[in-house]
């Protein structure tokens, strides 16, 4: 079983990352209706496994145009990775619509809301991802329709999908039909609780289809204050796919120690019954420049077991601007 999620770039992960500690730079209005917003990062990545390979190059570039004409909004965007299906994929396309009262539903092509990590590099705090080298649990993108119930202190939401998961691999887009497999996410997000959230979601793909077995995902994380300047996390995932089940732990430190300088450090670890596993820990200071345009870096040691390779040494210097 092949170890990539370590060197991987911007791929499945959740729609905004929830440790907001960096600047974030607004969209740019382009008239009362219409507005954009984007980012392009590169880096050098060095990685000391079994051989030694290093790589500089651009990691991902995202342009994501919005037209809000109340109560309908429709967003759609343009992206870049290098290794994606194409070339440049058109990534978000989908139309909401505000019902009122906190109710408002979605159609099209969008992103899954788990995971706590970021799916878009400009809302990361690191390089890498904690984990999925061999879990794939987090889903992507998927097309379908999905409703969000908002009230004081909490937001949920269900969506019915073409699939949860992707087939062959294509980790941008499901299968793009319903009659033999369907998906479904479900989330439920808390804040009520004093400088604390908690998210509690889960997955099921049917079988059929790409999907050789029934595949059920569950996801926790939750997140606290600690200081203003300190924020704590943990996330659990755990996959059942079949034949073949698994879990992913993670424990986040994120310190601000200025107003542009801060550090995310990580302890993760995932482990696949009768399969393999790995233990790994990051470090990854940030440093912003402005509020479009900061340099990030990190380090990470991975071990691991029955994996094919004993450990990986990852290294990376990133710059991103983001509008």
């Amino acid at each position: 079983m092949k170890v990539t999620k370590l060197v991987a770039t911007a791929a499945l992960c959740a729609v905004t990352t929830p440790m907001a500690m960096l600047p974030a730079a607004a969209a740019v209005d382009l008239s009362e209706n219409f507005s954009v917003e984007g980012y392009v990062g590169s880096s050098y990545r060095y990685i000391d496994a079994d051989d030694t390979s290093d790589r500089f190059d651009i990691d991902a570039a995202k342009l994501l145009f919005t037209a809000k004409f109340a109560p309908v909004t429709g967003v759609f965007s343009f992206y870049y990775a290098p290794g994606a299906p194409e070339d440049v994929t058109l990534l978000d396309a989908y139309v909401g619509y505000d019902a009122g009262n906190g109710l408002s539903l979605s159609f099209g092509k969008f992103l899954s809301w788990h995971g706590y990590e970021a799916f878009d590099i400009a809302n990361m705090y690191q390089l890498t991802y904690a984990s999925g080298d061999f879990l794939g649990g987090i889903p992507g993108y998927h097309h379908g329709i999905r409703i969000e119930q908002s009230g004081e202190g909490w937001v949920g939401g269900f969506a019915l999908l073409d699939s949860v998961y992707t087939p062959s691999g294509l980790y941008l887009e499901g299968d793009g039909e319903l009659k033999d497999n369907i998906g479904i996410e479900a989330y439920y997000k808390y804040t009520g609780f004093d400088k604390t959230t908690l998210y509690v979601g889960a997955a099921y793909d049917t079988e059929g289809g790409f999907q050789p077995d029934d595949v059920f995902m569950f996801n926790f994380w939750g997140e606290y204050a600690v200081t203003d300047n300190l924020t704590a996390a943990a996330e659990l995932i755990f996959k059942d796919s079949g034949d073949s089940d698994g879990f992913g732990w993670t424990l986040y430190g994120n310190y601000r120690f200025t107003d542009t300088y801060s550090a995310m450090f990580r302890v993760a670890g995932e482990d696949i019954d009768d399969g393999p596993s790995f233990f790994r820990v990051s470090a990854a200071p940030s440093w912003s420049i402005s509020p479009n345009f900061l340099i990030r870096a990190e380090l990470t040691y991975t071990d691991y077991s029955d994996a094919g390779l004993d450990n990986a040494t990852f290294f990376g210097v990133q710059s991103i601007f983001k509008f």
